[in-house]
């Protein structure tokens, strides 16, 4: 476990976590891009569709590599409450996961595609709570500044009219498992964000180690190349060559609405 927490010393000391400003922007406009949100795939893992959400799953580590998804303004505003209702998912078929896995690990099951975003219908409600959306999550984690930023990005996709989202966990060798399948419980996860809509596209990152934290979300961003560094994964590659250049390499805070619970996270749900 020692050797766990200063590979996650070295790793933040790797990326540089101070926003910078962008340097430069593009001219080229927002044009309608198919699955802009999916990053390059890995074709050793499995890649599932679900109504709002695509995953890709890791058969090594079972746990998903990340999810991915637009988010719109309109999604944001609950239809159906949440259900609760972990199952595993039906369409994975590499691996098994059960309740049993979590079961006296002293981890959540936490959601990668959160319930608050797939709340605008009973269908994709149901599908936010399948077990392969889930990672082990510490509670203080989960409940506290992974919370916060769910909320802040669900404010982006309101003020924005729309954001892509992909959340994700960062897989070494040597992490824990927990339950009977061996589920890897993941020292550092992330989230990347892009608004691809005019005037402004911007894009912005965030890579958290799974514990508590009373650290503003503003501490944990990063860069989106960073993150691509970290995890070997491409993401929002269908961008024209221009704009992902610009738009990865650098992150401007100042672009970014915050919302003042998103300056302070309690640690508490």
């Amino acid at each position: 476990m020692k050797r766990i927490f200063t590979s996650i010393f070295f790793i933040f000391s790797f990326i540089t976590l101070v926003a910078q400003p962008e340097a430069t922007t593009t001219d080229r406009n927002p044009t309608s891009i198919p699955d802009l949100e999916l990053p390059g795939a890995n074709a050793k893992d499995e890649i599932v569709r679900h109504t709002a959400y695509t995953l890709s799953y890791n058969k090594t580590y079972h746990v998903a590599n990340w999810v991915a998804y637009e988010l719109t303004a309109e999604e944001t505003v609950s239809v159906v409450n949440r259900n609760n209702k972990f199952v595993p998912d039906p369409l994975l078929t590499c691996c098994t996961i059960s309740n049993a896995d979590y079961q006296g690990a002293g981890y959540d099951r936490g959601h990668l595609a959160p319930a608050g975003d797939m709340s605008f219908s009973t269908e994709t409600m149901k599908e936010s709570f399948y077990l392969s959306n889930m990672a082990p999550q510490n509670p203080g984690f989960n409940r506290g500044i992974w919370k916060k930023l769910e909320e802040q990005v669900r404010q982006w996709a309101v003020e924005d009219k729309a954001v892509y989202v992909v959340t994700g966990t960062i897989l070494t060798k040597g992490l824990p498992t927990i339950g009977p399948d061996e589920i890897t419980v993941p020292a550092l996860f992330y989230k990347v964000i892009l608004d691809y809509s005019a005037p402004e596209i911007k894009a912005i990152g965030f890579i958290l180690p799974n514990e508590g934290s009373q650290e503003p979300l503003q501490h944990y961003a990063v860069s989106v190349d960073s993150v691509e560094k970290i995890t070997g994964t491409d993401f929002f590659y269908q961008l024209p060559g221009d704009q992902e250049r610009i738009i990865e390499s650098t992150v401007d805070l100042s672009k970014w609405s915050w919302t003042s619970s998103s300056t302070h996270s309690s640690g508490k749900k």
